[in-house]
């Protein structure tokens, strides 16, 4: 198992086509296996990659809150597809960062004393945290459906204008253009929220802001996470 060389633009793809079905790694909620393949990861991945892009902010808006996430971190090559190896090498765990250092102890039969030190010490300070038990932020994952005026409207710039709509709590995700009759298309996009930051409401009123583009705007879709 494994996702090739998550470095390279091949193992990105490998990634991109894994994720082209599945919201994350492993089942239905963010966990240590998101986390361990996000670490692996050296940067967003680019936006023809919709899938693997959309994954990879969606799993960054949990930065603060991935030591709380369910789940053993394991090693690369026990998640990804069954027919592709891990060639990323020690991937997530490679950084220097306290947060990567191996809370689950080593295969080596021998360890230093500073080494085992180290480890204990962060083990200790991991489950102070999780015996804390911070709530998790609601979040959920709205699909959008944004109107034209007519088949002349400049649906790349329509995309770029919602696009341009940042707020804190808000992630877009992939978009595509949808056929709706009479050589007009509307543009289906993606984005994931912080309940309490950004509600459907405030949504519909900047995307119609756009009132040069924009006809009107409708939920497709609405999921909790």
């Amino acid at each position: 198992m494994g996702f090739g060389d998550l470095k390279s633009p091949t193992g990105l793809q490998v990634l991109n086509n894994y994720l082209a079905d599945k919201s994350y790694i492993e089942g239905y909620v963010p966990s240590q296996a998101d986390v361990a393949v996000f670490e692996a990861v050296s940067g967003p991945p680019p936006a023809d990659l919709h899938h693997a892009l959309r994954w990879y902010n969606h799993i960054k808006s949990y930065e603060k809150e991935k030591a709380s996430l369910p789940g053993v971190k394991k090693a690369l090559g026990k998640y990804g597809p069954a027919n592709v190896e891990d060639t990323t090498g020690s991937g997530a765990t490679d950084s220097k960062d306290d947060d990567d250092i191996d809370l689950f102890g080593s295969d080596d039969e021998e360890e230093s004393e500073e080494a085992k030190r180290l480890r204990e010490e962060r083990l200790a300070q991991y489950e102070s945290k999780k015996a804390k038990k911070p709530a998790l932020v609601a979040k959920s994952s709205i699909l959008l459906d944004v109107k034209p005026w007519d088949d002349e409207t400049d649906m790349a710039k329509l995309e770029e204008c919602v696009r341009s709509i940042q707020a804190d709590g808000l992630v877009w995700g992939s978009s595509k253009l949808v056929p709706v009759g009479y050589g007009i298309k509307k543009l289906q996009i993606q984005c994931v929220v912080e309940d309490d930051k950004v509600g459907t409401d405030m949504l519909e009123e900047r995307i119609t802001a756009f009132e040069d583009y924009v006809q009107s705007m409708d939920v497709a879709a609405f999921n909790k996470i």
